[in-house]
């Protein structure tokens, strides 16, 4: 993480400041993103500009994230990177109660009752939002290849096949 963003803050004392943060991260140091993608080369660089709406009376966090993903191409079965770039204002509520109050445009984040959050675990839960459920890269080729099945695997599919051969006998 780099060593301007501390590992724990003040939201709301970041708000009332108007603070941002700039800062980059190893992918290999976000460990829930680590079994969705295929190895953890790269960095991910972020942002995190704290506000409040006076006219809609939110205070909210605008998370911008920019990375390559490093995955696996359920196609071609090939590694490939894909771009994430993505700007999320995430509402921060007291209580869940509070999310209905939120206005269009911005994503709940329940900050706990000490008002204190992890930087890290706002990008690396967005990161886990980004990657699809079944990653294909753009310029993957399917694998024609037909396999075809051995005889064992053609009589184990058939639960009957062993019923043919009593009554062959």
């Amino acid at each position: 993480m780099s060593a301007n963003v501390p590992e724990l803050l003040d939201a709301w004392r970041m708000v009332a400041a108007r603070r941002r943060f700039d800062g980059q991260v190893d992918l290999a140091q976000l460990t829930r993103l680590q079994g969705l993608v295929a190895d953890t080369e790269g960095r991910c660089s972020y942002a995190l500009e704290f506000a409040h709406d006076d006219i809609l009376r939110v205070s909210y966090v605008e998370l911008s994230i920019d990375t390559e993903l490093p995955l696996i191409c359920q196609r071609s079965l090939q590694r490939f990177l894909l771009p994430v770039s993505m700007v999320q204002r995430l509402g921060l509520i007291r209580s869940e109660e509070d999310e209905s109050s939120l206005p269009e445009g911005y994503e709940p984040w329940l900050v706990p009752e000490d008002g204190m959050l992890r930087p890290l675990e706002l990008v690396e839960d967005e990161l886990v939002l980004a990657v699809p459920v079944v990653p294909l890269s753009p310029d993957g080729q399917a694998v024609d290849q037909d396999w075809a099945p051995t005889e064992e695997e053609i009589s184990k599919a058939n639960p009957f096949a062993a019923l043919a051969a009593l009554k062959k006998q």
